[in-house]
């Protein structure tokens, strides 16, 4: 009995490392705040509905005073039915506009982006490795190099299976595809080691497709690249 009401604290100390929700890109930020932002609704909604549930729980509990009480019948409230009805459209509204506004933003798509100057990685996936690809042909497998406070334009694509290209910290999972190639923008990453890995079920060796992910600084990012 007492490992039972353990199990909760072990759940919630087994969650404690939760790099998405520790963002160190602004794309990851804004991924962070529709999280933060759609949980506040929820917590909303779930304190409205405990608090009445308790309060007429206890109004019209049973007691030996009211066993021979009968109700009056009452045929509806029209004021209550319009104000449940509404309060929930309104909400799904207001978590609506910034989840579009962010995710049709971020999307990944076919075309890289070309708003602002940025840098381009090729990444290609593939049982049970990551290859990474930069400008000048720099190539590395399973380590990722990036330069700080820059846009990031990843061009995906996987020889054999769908992967899924995921570092927690900088932004979310992409899934990458046999086939075809999406690009993915990930904004003014900050300086840190990461690490990414396949977030897609790809084969028996799934779990040991991970990759290092380091920002650096320009000009530790252009010795890099410049290294043999």
């Amino acid at each position: 009995m007492k490992r039972l009401l353990l199990l909760p604290i072990f759940l919630l100390l087994a969650g404690c490392n939760i790099t998405t929700l520790n963002p160190k890109s602004d794309t990851a930020s804004e991924q962070s705040f529709l999280i933060w932002f759609s949980f506040g609704l929820m917590m909303i909604v779930v304190v409205v509905v405990f608090v009445l549930f308790i309060r007429f729980f206890m109004k019209y509990r049973y007691t030996e005073a009211k066993k021979d009480f009968l109700p009056q019948d009452v045929h509806g409230n029209l004021k209550l039915e319009i104000t449940w009805t509404v309060l929930p459209i309104l909400l799904l509204i207001i978590l609506a506009v910034p989840t579009i506004a962010i995710t049709y933003d971020q999307s990944p798509g076919p075309k890289s982006s070309e708003q602002q100057e940025h840098i381009d990685v090729y990444v290609t996936a593939q049982q049970y490795l990551w290859t990474f690809k930069h400008e000048n042909g720099k190539e590395d497998r399973n380590k990722l190099v990036l330069p700080a406070g820059k846009p990031v334009v990843f061009h995906l694509k996987s020889k054999d299976v769908i992967h899924s290209f995921w570092v927690p910290a900088l932004g979310g999972k992409v899934d990458v595809l046999p086939g075809k190639e999406l690009t993915y923008q990930i904004n003014n990453p900050q300086k840190g080691s990461y690490e990414g890995k396949c977030a897609e079920y790809c084969g028996i060796g799934h779990g040991d497709m991970r990759f290092d992910a380091e920002v650096v600084a320009m000009d530790v990012y252009q010795q890099y690249l410049a290294r043999e």
